[in-house]
C-alpha cells in the first residue's frame, strides 16, 4: 500500500512539473481574481469612522477597473461587488473554478488602542501547513475559524488528498513571493509607505487557492492618519497603482 501511494505521489509530482515546464514557453496571464476582504455581517477591523469591509471593497473595485484598463486582454473577476459576505472557501473556489493565474486579496490591518501608532503595509503569501497556534491568532483567520462551516470545509476526509493538494499549491510559493515583493516595493519606493515586509503565514483563504496568490494589508485602519489615507481618493489611487504596477512587473517576469 505504501509503495502504491509513493508511486501515485511521484506520478502526480511528475505531471505537475511537466505542466510547469510545458507552460514556461508561451505562458500568458489570462485571468486575475480580485478579492475584497470581509463583507456583510463580517465587517473586519473598525477604525475611528470606517470599516475594513468598506475600504477593501472600494479599493478592490478600483483595482479591478484599473487592471482592466491597463491590461485589456486579461479577464478580471471580483469575488464580491457589493456589501455581501462571501464564504471564505467560496472565494478560493471562484478563483479555482476560473482557472485564474493570480489571486489578490485586499485587507486592512489593525492594532489594539495601545498600539494605534503602528502603521505601514505588509503582504502575505500562504504557508501550506496545518494551522498552528500562531496562525489561529491571525485576525484574518479569526472569523473563518469561528465559522460553523470551518471544520467541514477545512478537514479533508482523505489525508493523502490533502497532502497532494498541499504539494500542488506549494509549487506556487516562489511566484506568490515574487508578486508580493513587487507589491511591497511599489508601496515603499513609489508611495513612500512604511514597509512591514513580505510574510509567509498559514492564511486559510490563500491555502485553498490553487494559483499564485497574495493577501495585501493596505494600511492600518486603527491608525488615524492611515485610516484617512486609505479612505481618500488619492490614497486609494496610489494603492491601486502600486498593485497594478506590481502585476505588470510580475507579468513581464513570468511571461518572459
Amino acid at each position: 500500500m505504501r509503495l502504491k501511494n509513493t508511486f501515485i505521489y511521484l506520478i502526480f509530482l511528475s505531471t505537475i512539473l511537466f505542466s510547469f515546464n510545458a507552460n514556461a514557453q508561451g505562458y500568458k496571464i489570462k485571468t486575475i481574481v480580485v478579492d475584497a476582504g470581509h463583507g456583510g455581517g463580517k465587517p473586519g477591523a473598525k477604525g475611528a469612522y470606517s470599516w475594513e469591509k468598506d475600504v477593501a471593497l472600494k479599493v478592490a473595485l478600483k483595482l479591478g477597473n484599473k487592471l482592466q484598463e491597463e491590461l485589456p486582454g486579461i479577464k478580471i473577476i471580483q469575488t464580491r461587488k457589493t456589501d455581501v459576505d462571501v464564504d471564505w472557501y467560496r472565494r478560493a473556489e471562484i478563483a479555482n473554478d476560473a482557472k485564474a493565474d493570480l489571486f489578490i486579496s485586499i485587507h486592512c490591518n489593525s492594532m489594539p488602542p495601545g498600539n494605534a501608532h503602528v502603521r505601514g503595509t505588509e503582504t502575505f503569501v500562504g504557508a501550506y501547513r496545518r494551522i498552528n497556534e500562531m496562525d489561529a491568532g491571525l485576525k484574518e483567520n479569526e472569523e473563518i475559524i469561528k465559522d460553523k462551516n470551518y471544520k467541514k470545509q477545512n478537514d479533508p476526509t482523505d489525508p493523502e488528498e490533502a497532502i497532494l493538494l498541499s504539494l500542488y499549491k506549494s509549487l506556487y510559493r516562489s511566484k506568490s513571493l515574487a508578486l508580493a515583493s513587487y507589491i511591497q516595493k511599489n508601496y515603499t519606493e513609489v508611495n513612500k509607505r512604511v514597509n512591514r515586509g513580505v510574510k509567509e503565514q498559514g492564511l486559510l483563504i490563500l491555502q485553498r487557492a490553487a494559483m499564485p496568490s497574495v493577501l495585501t494589508e493596505i494600511g492600518f485602519i486603527s491608525n488615524k492618519e492611515e485610516e484617512k489615507y486609505i479612505n481618500s481618493d488619492e490614497g486609494q489611487e496610489e494603492i491601486v497603482m502600486a498593485i497594478v504596477n506590481a502585476v505588470k512587473q510580475y507579468k513581464k517576469e513570468v511571461e518572459n
